[in-house]
């Protein structure tokens, strides 16, 4: 079927910020997506029969992405500020974090801790995380820095607390109070299996949920995820890549011949690169690399699950408005004593007892994915679960689903003041409004092995073992596009924009 000087592996949304800077260049590019759809899993859905709401149904907020990649791609993209960061709630009261008024939130500090200590200390430690976003975020578009160089730009402070001991300790040593604590360490755990008291793991986690655009803001894409894979679709099409849907890759060469299956049957094409937005496991998979050697397989460690809501709970600090309680993110039980059992009790092949969660509304900062009949009558809530490993759901899927959702609930409702059950909205046929995915639904359902939403554990920002950008392979035309390259991971389009940064400067 032809020649191509890329062919993109996988129309995610890092495949297509990848074809689009290539075709924008004057390449030509060749895009497969096995899906009949692209964006990976940057999509909107709607989940529930006769429910007119677009889900953002597997990633759901947007911190990464550069404003640079955005300007450069002509993105028709809107992406909205929320107001209120956190609320947490303890008790009969809460910890609410509000972005406009620095006072509401040392006055709920002050409530919560009993002091000033760990106002103190929350404005010293994130002022230094900030600082840090400025210097690395502008590393993150260019050939990967060293370690010495990381280590001079962030300081040799930053460098001690974030990247040289487990952040765990370094949480442990700033804040006295364990819900601070806990509010801190899940940015460290978000889709990450780890123990943040001794695996430095948590601590790459916890950089990328802080330096994304150099703010760390979490962003609420207008239109729900699919828009941002739309536009990306949009420019992509636009710059003059061909993208062909229903197409699963079933063989690559390192020579660069590609092989993929349709309708049709099979066919094969040849590139002068072929960029890889597949996990890696696949790739072993498609390149018969695998062969009579242990399978590269990641364990993701998390529980997503949609609703759509007819009100928001009650909370049981009546003072606090549920909208800004929800807007936000609202933990659920993950003090930092509440994670680290919930960690044990995984760890052991158990599902926790009360399991850590947090949820937001998208709805409320963005009414526009829920159906004209619906506006100010529902509001849609996502729940993201930590320390739900695949291991726990590997004997009976089905079984380990409906209990962990089960403890979920039990979870969140330990901290409103009704059932949540109480507030969910029915479909016309009846069944409440409520999707939940394991690591195992992601794997059969979304092809990620593990059900890992990184592809792979992620990378420290800077090189190893001589990498320029870090998306090389060993096979010279083979470059990794998606979220396993160093840098890449959440919905950002570095891999995508680096690995065409290797092609256009090689």
């Amino acid at each position: 079927m032809g020649s191509y000087d890329v062919i993109v592996a996988g129309g995610g949304h890092n495949g297509l910020v990848a074809a689009t800077y290539l075709a924008g260049a004057g390449r030509s590019v060749l895009v497969l997506e096995r899906h009949d759809h692209v964006g990976g899993l940057a999509i909107s859905a709607r989940a529930f029969p006769g429910v007119d709401v677009r889900l953002s149904r597997y990633s759901y907020l947007v911190s990464l992405l550069p404003s640079a990649i955005v300007r450069d791609l002509g993105l028709d993209l809107e992406l909205r500020r929320r107001r209120y960061a956190s609320y947490t709630p303890r008790g009969e009261t809460g910890l609410l974090v509000d972005n406009e008024d620095a006072a509401a939130t040392a006055a709920s500090f002050r409530e919560v801790t009993g002091g000033e200590a760990d106002h103190k200390a929350w404005q010293d430690f994130y002022g230094m995380t900030a600082r840090v976003a400025q210097a690395l975020a502008p590393t993150l578009l260019e050939p990967l820095p060293s370690a010495a160089e990381v280590e001079r730009l962030v300081g040799p402070e930053a460098w001690r607390d974030l990247f040289g001991r487990p952040i765990g300790r370094t949480v442990e040593e700033r804040f006295g109070d364990d819900t601070v604590r806990g509010v801190v360490l899940t940015d460290a755990l978000i889709g990450t299996f780890a123990d943040p008291a001794t695996d430095l793991l948590a601590n790459r986690c916890f950089l990328y949920h802080v330096i994304g655009d150099g703010n760390g803001e979490w962003n609420v894409p207008v239109g729900g995820m699919g828009a941002v894979s739309g536009a990306l679709e949009a420019a992509a099409r636009r710059a003059g890549a061909e993208i062909r849907t229903g197409a699963e890759i079933v063989g690559i060469s390192p020579s660069g011949e590609v092989t993929f299956a349709d309708e049709g049957g099979e066919h094969t094409v040849n590139g002068g690169h072929v960029l890889v937005n597949l996990p890696p496991a696949v790739l072993d998979r498609v390149l018969d690399r695998a062969q009579g050697r242990p399978g590269r397989v990641p364990e993701g460690a998390q529980l997503k699950v949609n609703m759509v809501l007819t009100r928001l709970p009650r909370l049981k600090d009546a003072s606090v408005d549920p909208r800004a309680a929800f807007s936000g993110t609202f933990h659920i039980n993950e003090s930092r004593d509440q994670l680290a059992a919930a960690y044990g009790q995984a760890a052991r092949g158990e599902i926790p007892e009360v399991p850590p969660a947090e949820v937001y509304c998208h709805s409320l900062t963005d009414p526009s994915i829920l159906g004209p009949g619906l506006r100010g009558e529902a509001e849609t809530m996502t729940l993201f679960g930590l320390h739900m490993p695949a291991r726990l759901f590997r004997k009976n899927p089905d079984k380990a689903r409906k209990a962990a959702l089960d403890a979920t609930f039990a979870s969140i409702n330990s901290v409103l003041a009704e059932p949540i059950e109480d507030c969910l909205l029915r479909a016309p046929d009846g069944t409440p409004c409520v999707e939940a995915k394991s690591p195992v639904d992601l794997e059969n359902e979304a092809g990620l092995p593990g059900g890992h939403i990184f592809h792979t554990d992620l990378s420290w920002p800077y090189a190893e073992d001589g990498e320029r950008w870090g998306v090389e392979t060993e096979h010279e035309r083979i470059l990794m596009c998606g979220a396993s390259a160093r840098r890449g991971g959440g919905v950002s389009g570095i891999a995508g924009h680096n690995a065409a940064m290797s092609v256009l400067k090689r």
